[in-house]
């Protein structure tokens, strides 16, 4: 994978993302819809800088979809939880990529950051620490 395709790839995850973290919103409360809103700011403010990576390169960034197909149904509190903290997994593999494909200093430092970001939030909402593939 290229570094454009996996600054393209990341992007489309954050929109995703951004689209499951408000369906799930919706079925939050409290802290937790709280947490929700902070998250769905981190997606915005990390879509928009790999959208500016992109263009500062000269690409196209890729658009968001206008719905997604969410992986559960989301109908509690319960699966709104589970599907903020599935697609925290899903992105953290997703900058995992991008640090290995990275070949601009921007590029990699976005990706590390994101990739501990991502890690970090797993944990804030409920996931359980798991050794990157290499780690003992």
């Amino acid at each position: 994978m290229t570094e454009k395709e996996a600054l393209q790839a990341a992007l489309a995850g954050e929109h995703a993302a951004m689209y499951g973290v408000g369906v799930a919103g919706g079925k939050l409360s409290g802290a937790r819809f709280a947490q929700a809103t902070a998250t769905f700011g981190v997606h915005r403010k990390r879509r928009d800088q790999l959208a500016d990576l992109l263009a500062d390169d000269g690409e196209t960034p890729v658009a968001a979809e206008p719905a997604y197909d969410l992986p559960q149904p989301v109908t509690s509190t319960a699966s709104a939880v589970a599907l903020v903290l599935l697609i925290e997994r899903r992105l953290s593999a997703v900058y995992a990529d991008l640090v290995e494909a990275a070949e601009k200093e921007p590029v990699r430092t976005l990706a590390i950051q994101a990739l501990i970001a991502t890690s970090r939030a797993e944990l804030s909402w409920g996931g359980t620490p798991q050794a990157f593939p290499g780690q003992g």
